[in-house]
């Protein structure tokens, strides 16, 4: 089938579909799911890093007028697997992390079910615990693999040797902070037992994956899926940590099944996210570069450690990225873990390419000063041919279009290389440049249905929305892949009644999705012609991604940062950011995403930090007083464009995911450009004044 270059299709600018809605609140949301005369939950958690539940005195939250049901371990439902520990809710007596539920209670109202959780008295046999990350522990391991499915470690040539005969070495730590999603809307869920006809269970829930979920919920339940419905029109962002299923969904489900009938919603609180929903590991990264007198890289070694829970693994994959970034012939990477009494980690915004782009990236900038070259240069110069972790050609890789295009907007050639030279009042001013990349991901078991309805086409698919633009740009794609406008097609999405889709994640969604769509109108157009007669219908599946070329998107990210001279203070003035990213589906949701992107990615830079106490495994700050997140005076003014690509080899559109490449690289480049801007070589996230202000201290005092 041809594609037709119809006006309001693929690349058009429009406004959200979902966006009226939104703004005048009239968008349902998983707490507001409509059912009348909603009983509320709200989870007990535990106060101690490790150990046992020795007694639930729940005597004073049941006297408590409002209470329905109180849930301990000793009386909960029995759920028909464990094996995922983190989802195990209430299902013994063990304490594994602080912060772990150890009870619940199913109330009237929120206000009474929170007031009644205060009331519960917990006793407890703590154990010793570890919660202390560090690189010199005698207990770290290597995982099987890491996240999804790569090698944990990788080798070629010889680095030792390599690193020993090279004109210019870099041998340094850099290190990323714990970092936690926090979306607008916090993880909420609506849940009501039907215990009539064998029972069903529906679920409103704030969730990447309706499909995932329903999966998950059936097997820890016992249920048949079809016995399970999950809902999730909308989503108020997630940035990953809504990709699977955590124990608030569980919880949910048990406490609408204590109370028969009668839809309970549970929605955490801020803080109760902090330990319930996952957060992305710190890492402490040893990164060395090898180069000739010519910037040649000879050598790259990157060296990871990280943290993971002690009841269930997650391996973060943060030395993937070095892995095919640029040419070498001596290359190494590593994953080591330790096992603690935290929290399980998860998935948040660009897993693995996010952190893992920082140390590499601020190691080639260390590279370009000790060279004397222009770091913008120095990795055009290592540009591979192909890609050095596969071998395989790349499908497109324009990573040296988006520096050479940023570094022209963004003025650079007027940089003086030397650091600290740039002075406006009593603030020193520099630049830095750090590159982005992030692979093509396409997920199995999507499919899409397409269907004639009167005047318009229907496209049905179970696929969420996270506020990334699905609404709209499904519409795109189908009609574009109809010959018809974009105001003739209607798109549902978010149920589990739709056909089965793939989690939002790993930015995947349009690729997997849109593939499915394509099909389906492909067979719709293929079985009935160009006019399908009213209920006409067809289905597609997504197909098997081409294993032929590595596929990725690229971009490049330019910041000016601004360093007080007597206080240490950081501003970033200016982010600017250049992608190649496929085809574009609509440039105003693409912007979005960017954007908001960078921002998360400034937000990391300069302020992101879950301080954990070792000494109780409690995360201190984990509210919005204290865990602090980019704001309007953080920054003046960003850029986002984008190179125009088309690569025929990702999908059937031409596109390539967007949700997170605008993450990656923005921490390395504003620690580049505070380098250049005051000297100080910030190596450790978040950049906070106190890393800073002691390499000012031998320069002239402002007199303020």
């Amino acid at each position: 089938m041809t594609f037709l270059s119809e006006p309001n299709a693929i690349g058009s600018d429009l406004p959200r579909r979902d966006g009226a809605a939104k703004v005048l609140g009239t968008a349902t949301f998983a707490a507001e799911a409509p059912y009348e005369n909603p009983a509320y939950a709200h989870p007990v958690q535990a106060t101690i890093a490790r150990g046992r539940v020795t007694e639930v005195d729940t005597t004073a939250a049941e006297a408590l007028d409002g209470v329905l049901a109180v849930l301990t371990p000793a009386g909960a439902e029995r759920l028909a697997s464990v094996e995922d520990r983190e989802l195990a809710a209430l299902q013994n007596d063990e304490v594994a992390f602080r912060g772990q539920v150890v009870a619940a209670v199913v109330a009237e109202t929120s206000e009474v079910a929170r007031h009644a959780a205060g009331l519960v008295r917990v006793t407890y046999a703590a154990a010793a615990h570890d919660a202390e990350l560090r690189a010199d522990r005698d207990d770290l391991y290597a995982p099987e693999q890491v996240n999804p499915s790569f090698a944990t470690d990788t080798a070629e040539g010889d680095v030792e040797a390599a690193l020993a005969t090279a004109d210019v070495t870099v041998e340094q730590t850099y290190t990323t902070a714990t970092n936690h999603n926090n979306p607008m809307e916090p993880h909420a869920t609506t849940a009501l037992w039907d215990p009539t006809d064998g029972g069903s269970l529906t679920l409103w829930d704030s969730t990447q994956g309706v499909h995932p979920t329903r999966s998950v919920l059936a097997s820890l339940f016992g249920l048949d899926e079809e016995r399970v419905r999950v809902v999730c029109p909308y989503v108020g962002g997630g940035f990953g940590s809504k990709g699977e299923p955590h124990v608030n969904v569980v919880l949910a489900t048990l406490a609408a099944r204590a109370v028969p009938g009668r839809p309970v919603r549970l929605a955490l609180t801020r803080r109760q996210m902090f330990t319930l929903v996952g957060y992305r590991t710190p890492t402490i990264q040893r990164c060395r570069l090898g180069a000739d007198s010519t910037g040649t890289l000879t050598a790259l070694s990157v060296e990871v450690v990280e943290q993971t829970s002690r009841i269930k693994e997650f391996a973060e994959q943060t030395g993937v990225p070095a892995r095919m970034m640029y040419a070498t012939p001596n290359r190494r990477t590593t994953h080591r873990l330790a096992a603690l009494d935290v929290p399980v980690p998860s998935w948040m915004r660009a897993p693995g390419e996010c952190p893992g782009m920082f140390g590499p990236e601020v190691a080639m900038d260390e590279l370009a000063e000790l060279l004397g070259m222009d770091p913008v240069e120095l990795r055009i110069r290592n540009e591979p041919a192909v890609d050095p972790d596969t071998g395989k050609p790349f499908s497109s890789r324009n990573l040296v279009g988006c520096l050479r295009e940023g570094a022209e907007r963004f003025g650079w050639s007027r940089r003086d290389p030397r650091p600290g030279t740039r002075r406006e009042g009593d603030w020193l001013v520099g630049t830095g440049v750090a590159a982005s990349t992030y692979p093509v991901n396409r997920m199995p078991k999507s499919t899409a249905t397409i269907r004639r309805e009167r005047d318009r086409y229907v496209a049905e698919i179970g696929a969420a929305d996270l506020g990334t633009g699905t609404w709209t740009t499904l519409a795109q794609i189908a009609a574009d892949a109809l010959g018809v406008p974009v105001s003739g097609v209607e798109v549902r999405i978010g149920d589990t009644d739709y056909p089965t889709a793939s989690v939002a994640g790993g930015s995947s969604g349009m690729t997997t999705w849109g593939s499915a769509v394509v099909e389906a109108a492909r067979a719709l157009r293929d079985a009935y012609g160009t006019e399908p007669p009213d209920g006409a219908e067809a289905s597609g599946s997504v197909g098997q991604a081409d294993d032929r070329f590595a596929m990725h998107a690229f971009g490049a990210q330019f910041a000016e940062a601004r360093v007080h001279a007597d206080t240490g203070e950081v501003r970033v003035s200016r982010l600017l950011g250049v992608f190649a990213a496929g085809r574009i589906i609509n440039p105003r949701t693409a912007r979005s995403q960017f954007i908001g992107g960078m921002t998360m990615g400034l937000s990391m830079a300069l302020h992101e930090s879950s301080v954990l106490d070792p000494r109780t495994g409690h995360v201190v700050n984990h509210d919005f007083a204290g865990y602090h997140i980019a704001a309007n005076a953080d920054v003046h003014e960003i850029e986002a464009y984008w190179l125009p690509e088309h690569d025929p080899h990702v999908n059937a559109m031409g596109s390539k995911g967007i949700g997170e490449i605008g993450i990656v690289g923005t921490a390395a480049a504003v620690s580049n450009a505070v380098r250049h801007a005051c000297g100080v070589r910030v190596r450790d996230l978040p950049i906070t004044l106190d890393k800073v202000i002691g390499g000012l201290e031998d320069r002239p005092s402002t007199g303020r």
